[in-house]
């Protein structure tokens, strides 16, 4: 957890956006929610520092916890679980349980560091950002939590996985630093503890029968480095390695040579959907098989297997992009038409405007080559194949009008809007193309960080002021801000009739649409009703 700092520096000057346009400040539980949505932490954005935006960050979870533990609670798991935010997900529970006890506050503390943790590596992560915070000191519910976890989510293959020396806190760290005791209801993991902290002090001499893939492991690591090429092409091989819990990052560096289409087509069986998805390339580099290929192709589009995946719809544009055969493109389709399934049926007219300007052309994480103007084409493409009837803008300087094929491709939808983008300048004219394209619609969705430019086009009849978006179309009409950076300004008037701001990148940001439709009605996302067919 090397993700943190930089200076914090005060972003609500004169109320307006970082662009000058008249702006709105949200009560703190709902600008945390939208920021915990899209906050990848440590990561630049256009307008906010990294560390500026931590800082914020950590400020907010530790006022909202202190004040609304129970809420904070909900509000960590619903990250955690439905938005998907690990490394937001840790900070927030530590920061909260630190700011609790430090206000004398002792009541469910535990729970909230267990909730943030869904991944074996994620009490030591947990650690990792405690300590260097907040010192090694560690209070009782961090302990009680994080044994909750570790009992939970401690097993073979996760120790297989991520007990290595390259993380900062082994396993073995975490169990003494916490004193965890074993689950009951486990009788191996007595075995698996003790041989987690014998491995990371070196006086593991074997491994206990008590671990079978564990032992099986070890003999794979036995066998002589001449004779591991061969493994994979056995008819046996691929059950080998997956009763060895064998990944495919093991595998590469257990052969010590090439992963050519016998070892990916071994491991293939045993990989999960994110690992087969980031190797599509791979795949095709080494001259994988169609026969293997249609296992990945299977589980694309299987729903199922999509919507126990939980990847960021984002993940398939991705792969479709780095994928260099297309052979990919129909199951990637079928994926992202799985991942997209929340898209409300809106009736009557929509108008869509997605933001194609100079901030929203950096990429969601460092490591990423996904741009938040890809993530609001893919909002906005899928919303207009889903929708009766959908008008679809990119705008900038100025707009333009994106037409979609009936039963067309999403995927094509998506790149021969990107493919536009160039068109309109860098600007963010959200005002002006408000009026250049609102023409009676039931609603207005707008994908947009929303940083809009000041605009003075109606001065001479309002006196010099510098006009909101909210008051661009009449106050009647539904308005959603769907904000894919969460910065401190909103362009969107917070806790206005028919005005609504939400955030996120995973499939639940199509939920939310209708999350705030009810008059006078507070819903958080983990409150979200399914409006697939309902009225927004």
């Amino acid at each position: 957890m090397s993700k943190f700092n930089r200076k914090v520096r005060n972003t609500d000057k004169d109320n307006t956006t970082w662009e000058g346009s008249a702006s709105y400040v949200r009560d703190p539980r709902s600008e945390l929610v939208l920021l915990a949505a899209v906050n990848m932490v440590g990561e630049q954005t256009f307008y906010e520092e990294a560390g500026e935006r931590d800082a914020r960050f950590t400020r907010l979870v530790r006022s909202v916890a202190v004040e609304h533990g129970e809420w904070t609670t909900r509000f960590v798991t619903w990250l955690r679980g439905e938005a998907q935010m690990r490394s937001a997900s840790l900070v927030a529970a530590a920061e909260a349980v630190h700011a609790r006890l430090a206000a004398g506050l002792h009541g469910g503390n535990r729970a909230l560091v267990d909730a943030a943790c869904a991944r074996a590596d994620e009490p030591g992560e947990f650690l990792a950002y405690w300590t260097a915070r907040h010192g090694r000191a560690l209070p009782k519910p961090v302990k009680r939590g994080l044994g909750d976890a570790v009992r939970r989510l401690y097993g073979e293959r996760s120790l297989l996985k991520y007990d290595t020396d390259a993380h900062a806190f082994r396993f073995g760290d975490v169990l003494e630093l916490i004193h965890a005791a074993p689950d009951p209801a486990k009788p191996w993991q007595g075995a698996l503890f003790q041989h987690a902290l014998d491995r990371r002090h070196g006086r593991a001499s074997g491994v206990p029968e008590e671990l079978p893939v564990m032992r099986a492991r070890a003999e794979l690591s036995a066998m002589p480095v001449v004779e591991r090429q061969l493994m994979p092409t056995q008819p046996d091989g691929p059950e080998v390695l997956r009763g060895a819990g064998m990944t495919w990052e093991a595998l590469a560096g257990w052969l010590q040579g090439p992963m050519d289409a016998a070892a990916w087509e071994a491991v293939l069986p045993s990989m999960g959907l994110m690992a087969q998805l980031r190797n599509l390339r791979n795949f095709d580099e080494a001259g994988v098989s169609d026969e293997a290929a249609r296992l990945v192709m299977d589980r694309l589009c299987d729903p199922a297997e999509i919507a126990r995946s939980r990847q960021f719809p984002y993940r398939f544009l991705s792969a479709y992009r780095a994928a260099p055969s297309l052979r990919w493109g129909h199951a990637l389709e079928r994926a992202l038409d799985a991942a997209t399934s929340n898209v409300p049926a809106l009736p009557g007219r929509t108008l869509v405007l997605v933001d194609a300007s100079g901030s929203m052309r950096g990429s969601v994480s460092g490591r990423s080559k996904v741009r938040h103007a890809d993530v609001g084409a893919l909002f906005g493409v899928a919303l207009a194949h889903r929708g009766c009837d959908v008008e679809l803008y990119g705008f900038a300087d100025r707009p333009f009008r994106h037409e979609l094929t009936p039963g067309g491709s999403v995927l094509g939808g998506i790149e021969s809007f990107c493919a536009r983008i160039g068109e309109v300048g860098y600007g963010t004219e959200t005002v002006a193309s408000l009026r250049a394209t609102y023409r009676g619609h039931d609603r207005v969705v707008i994908v947009s960080d929303m940083q809009a430019f000041a605009d003075w086009s109606a001065a001479g009849r309002r006196g010099e002021r510098n006009t909101p978006v909210s008051e661009a179309i009449p106050a009647h009409v539904p308005m959603f801000g769907v904000n894919t950076t969460g910065y401190a300004q909103a362009s969107i008037a917070p806790d206005t009739p028919n005005r609504y701001e939400i955030g996120g990148f995973s499939d639940k940001l199509f939920t939310m649409v209708g999350l705030l439709s009810g008059v006078g009605e507070r819903r958080w996302p983990w409150e979200a009703v399914d409006v697939r067919d309902g009225d927004v």
